[in-house]
C-alpha cells in the first residue's frame, strides 16, 4: 500500500511535462492544425529555461523565457502550416530535428561540453510550479468550452468556411492555437529543466512530446481528457521507477519500457475510435 501511494504521488509530480503539452496540443488541433513538433518545442523551452536559470540564478525567469521560446519556435510551424500551406506533418518533424540539433550544438558552444549544461544553483519550487500547471490546464478546459474565444477556436477547426463567413478570422485563431501549443510545450520542457532537474541534458524530453500527442488523442481532443490520459501515462512512468520495490520477476529493461508500451497500446486501442476536428490538418484556402 505504501508503494502504491508513493507511485501515485510520483505520478502527480512527473505528469506536468506531458500534461500541459497535451493540453496545448488540444488547442492547436482544435483550431485545425496538426502539431507533430511538440517534442522540439519542449526541448527548446527546456534548454532556454535551464540557461537563464544557470546565468541569472532565477528559475522562474527561466520558466518564463522557456515559455516564450517555445512560442517562438511554434511560430515557425505556424507560418509554414497556415500561411505557406505546407505539409503540417513534415513541418512538425523539421521542428523536432531543428530543436534536437540546435540544442546539442548550443551546449557545446555555450558550456564547452557535450551532452549536458552546467547545473543551476537554484531550482523552482515544485509545489508552486506544479500548482500553476494543473490550474492552467483546468482553466484551459473552461476557456475552450465555456467562452466565446473557445467556441471560435473550435469553429475554425470544424468549419473554417462557416467561421470566415460570419467574420471570424480563421488565420488569426489558427495562429493563436499553434503559438499557445508551443508556449504550453515550452512550459512543459521548462518544468523538466528547473523542477525535476536543474540543468539541461541532450534529448531530455525522451519522447514526451509524442506521449503528449497520444494523451491528446486518448483524451479525444478534450483538455480534460488529455489531463486524465497524461496522469495515466505518468502512473506508468512512476510504476516503472518503483518496480524494484515491488520485487517483480521481470527484467529491468522491460520495466523501463512500460510508459512507451502503454502509449502504443493506447494509440492502437483508441486512435480509430477518436474523431479529430473535421478540418484538422487541412490548410484553409480563402
Amino acid at each position: 500500500m505504501d508503494t502504491l501511494i508513493l507511485i501515485i504521488k510520483q505520478a502527480i509530480v512527473i505528469a506536468p511535462p506531458i500534461l500541459i503539452t497535451a493540453v496545448g496540443a488540444c488547442l492547436c488541433e482544435l483550431s485545425g492544425v496538426v502539431n507533430i513538433g511538440l517534442e522540439g518545442m519542449m526541448l527548446t523551452g527546456a534548454f532556454a529555461a535551464a540557461c537563464v536559470n544557470i546565468f541569472t540564478g532565477n528559475p522562474y525567469l527561466g520558466i518564463f523565457v522557456g515559455i516564450i521560446v517555445g512560442g517562438l519556435v511554434s511560430l515557425i510551424h505556424a507560418v509554414i502550416s497556415i500561411h505557406l500551406k505546407g505539409n503540417q506533418i513534415v513541418s512538425g518533424v523539421a521542428v523536432n530535428l531543428f530543436a534536437a540539433s540546435t540544442t546539442s550544438f548550443l551546449i557545446k558552444v555555450i558550456f564547452h561540453v557535450a551532452g549536458s549544461t552546467d547545473k543551476a544553483k537554484n531550482g523552482a519550487n515544485s509545489m508552486v510550479v506544479l500548482t500553476f500547471v494543473y490550474v492552467l490546464a483546468i482553466i484551459t478546459y473552461f476557456v475552450v468550452y465555456k467562452t466565446v474565444f473557445g467556441l471560435r477556436l473550435r469553429t475554425v477547426g470544424e468549419h473554417p468556411l462557416a467561421a470566415d463567413t460570419v467574420g471570424i478570422n480563421v488565420y488569426k485563431y489558427r495562429y493563436i492555437g499553434v503559438i499557445l501549443s508551443g508556449m504550453y510545450a515550452g512550459l512543459g520542457g521548462s518544468y523538466m529543466s528547473t523542477v525535476i532537474l536543474q540543468n539541461f541534458i541532450k534529448d531530455m524530453t525522451a519522447g514526451r512530446g509524442f506521449m503528449a500527442l497520444a494523451a491528446m488523442i486518448f483524451g479525444k481532443w478534450n483538455p480534460l481528457g488529455a489531463i486524465l490520459a497524461s496522469l495515466l501515462f505518468s502512473f506508468g512512468q512512476a510504476f516503472s521507477n518503483n518496480a524494484k520495490a515491488l520485487a517483480l520477476p521481470v527484467p529491468q529493461q522491460f520495466i523501463e519500457m512500460i510508459p512507451y508500451i502503454l502509449t502504443i497500446l493506447v494509440l492502437i486501442g483508441f486512435v480509430g475510435k477518436a474523431r479529430p476536428p473535421k478540418e484538422d490538418g487541412k490548410p484553409y484556402e480563402k
